[in-house]
């Protein structure tokens, strides 16, 4: 994968990339994205945010993507273990 390209942009990589990032992580809308951008004192406009979305959004989906730990055969429990009919709930709230 090659670098992308941020030239002739009037904002910085990092503020581009995090934009991005918000939009795909959370699936804002794009005015939504501006008004977060707005509460840091950026002003970006919604347009801004969607045309970066367009250009830089299937990259940065795909690096993340692949960033991603592989799924495998090991499983992690959590320490409780399922109970059965019989038995009684832990802290007295429903006793048989």
């Amino acid at each position: 994968m090659g670098e992308i390209s941020y030239r002739r942009h009037r904002f910085p990589p990092v503020i581009i990339q995090h934009a991005v990032w918000l939009y795909l992580r959370f699936t804002l809308s794009y005015r939504d994205v501006e008004e977060l951008l707005a509460e840091r004192g950026l002003d970006i406009s919604d347009e801004t945010v969607r045309c970066w979305v367009l250009k830089f959004g299937p990259v940065i989906a795909r690096r993340l993507r692949h960033c991603r730990p592989r799924p495998s055969n090991r499983w992690h429990l959590h320490e409780s273990a399922p109970r059965t009919h019989d038995q009684q709930w832990e802290g007295g709230a429903h006793r048989r």
